[in-house]
């Protein structure tokens, strides 16, 4: 329209000139190409504010472009915090911070190497370990990635055995942290050099450590058995459960089917069913094949880890003196049904003499009394 109205002005001014009007019609041809080419651009425009407008005010639909990454961090700290973030003190080092609930701990750690290498030949150094700083006063230590299921006494009856002492701290502490457990290791030393009394000592490690903390599982260890798989478990279990299944000292075998020495682990209520220890086993042996009768009488069974993982190694040493053979110990096995009920936990009588607070270990020496 706009071409044949300039045409004809052209035509009254100028008179008709075929090439004017060629030259007109190219000048119509831009001009129009340029309107369209404005239009379109126009249009992309106006269609993509749209897409922005609705992603932006979508609720389902979070535009991070709009959002600088650090901003988007305090957002989400910010949303925690309202909803179930809350203040803890940190003892430690004295500092406030916000923590989320920590959950729970998976079933099988994922902080687990499995086979060990244990060699006792070798002088340890105990500073290492002492520097694990969540490693607390009286060797207590809490997970810091989730909430442990259970918190875990390691309990050890003891006397005279230092250099025992320096490899099994050294070993199971990174062992038990591995395994995120909440626990405490408790040196339970007989004062005197009366004749030793290892159940009863086990019994006043329950009783003590039951002051400190709401334990609701207990392991009871020989000073001189370690672990050469950390996912041997040091936890408790449906059934109690016997841990130093595989010594080197019996071929990495169990000496017979009824054996639970060494390393076992039970809960409390399992404990209690049984009345907890025998307190009249004094001197070597015959007190584990108790606690076997005793928790078969109570209609519990052992549990076992398979015989790879349960490899335990044993430091090589003379038996202690006071240590001798008992020999009262094969006629105390065959009366446990008479004695369960009366000899145990609720007959436990000691006198505490001395509590030591290390960071690694506490030590409490008692006076058992003599047989």
């Amino acid at each position: 329209w706009k071409c044949s109205v300039v045409d004809r002005l052209i035509q009254v001014r100028l008179g008709p000139d075929t090439r004017v009007c060629t030259l007109v019609v190219a000048l119509c041809a831009l001009h129009i190409s340029v309107m369209v080419f404005y239009y379109l651009r126009n249009s992309g425009a106006d269609g993509h504010m749209q897409v922005q407008a609705y992603s932006t005010s979508s609720p389902n639909t979070t535009n991070i472009e709009l959002v600088s990454p650090a901003a988007t961090t305090a957002a989400l700290i910010a949303e925690r915090r309202a909803e179930d973030v809350a203040e803890v003190t940190e003892e430690a080092n004295g500092v406030e911070a916000f923590k989320t609930p920590l959950e729970k701990c998976p079933e099988t750690s994922p902080l687990l190497v499995g086979p060990l290498r244990v060699e006792f030949s070798d002088p340890v150094d105990l500073e290492q370990i002492r520097q694990e700083p969540l490693l607390v006063e009286g060797g207590h230590y809490k997970p810091p990635q989730c909430l442990s299921v259970q918190k875990v006494a390691v309990i050890i009856p003891y006397r005279h055995r230092e250099q025992h002492l320096k490899y099994w701290l050294y070993y199971l502490h990174p062992i038990l942290q591995r395994q995120q457990l909440d626990y405490g290791v408790y040196i339970i030393e007989q004062d005197g050099e009366d004749t030793f009394n290892r159940a009863k000592l086990l019994n006043v490690g329950y009783a003590e450590a039951l002051k400190d903390y709401d334990y609701d599982c207990f392991v009871f260890s020989d000073i001189d058995i370690v672990p050469m798989d950390d996912r041997n478990m040091y936890h408790c279990y449906d059934q109690p459960r016997h841990l130093a299944v595989a010594m080197d000292k019996f071929g990495y075998g169990l000496p017979y089917n009824q054996y639970f020495g060494g390393v076992s682990a039970m809960s409390k209520d399992q404990y209690l069913k049984i009345n907890g220890f025998p307190n009249n086993y004094w001197g070597w042996g015959g007190e584990d094949d108790d606690i076997f009768n005793r928790l078969s009488i109570r209609g519990m069974s052992i549990s076992r880890p398979d015989v790879m993982t349960g490899k335990c190694k044993m430091i090589h040493h003379e038996r202690d003196k006071m240590n001798d053979p008992n020999p009262q110990r094969f006629d105390r096995i065959a009366h446990t049904r008479e004695t369960i009920d009366t000899d145990g936990i609720n007959s436990l009588t000691y006198t505490v003499v001395k509590v030591e607070k290390d960071q690694l270990f506490t030590k409490i020496t008692v006076d058992i009394g003599k047989p």
